[in-house]
């Protein structure tokens, strides 16, 4: 199965919660790449990459916990990182 990558602003009760670091801990787990930062609007911005079922597993994990609360997110897919090994919180 091919790989996507796919950047992704989430809207909710996102930061102050550990999203960025359950997001780094469940795509480390399921062998995803890529990186999460706090923006100055309260929203967290993500580029993931990985097998699509993959990144919608993390999905789902990330808005069945129980401190974060996801109302809403824009995403859309990108152009692949080579050379990216890992995912990181910025």
């Amino acid at each position: 199965m091919a790989e996507v990558r796919k950047h992704i602003v989430f809207h909710g009760r996102v930061q102050g919660v550990g999203f960025r670091y359950t997001a780094k801990y469940t795509a480390n787990s399921l062998g995803l790449t890529g990186w999460a930062r706090n923006e100055w609007d309260g929203t967290v911005t993500m580029e993931v990459q990985g097998r699509e079922p993959l990144i919608d597993k993390m999905l789902v994990r990330l808005n069945h916990d129980r401190f974060i609360s996801i109302d809403w997110m824009d995403a859309e897919e990108i152009p692949l990182e080579d050379d990216e090994r890992s995912f990181s919180v910025r």
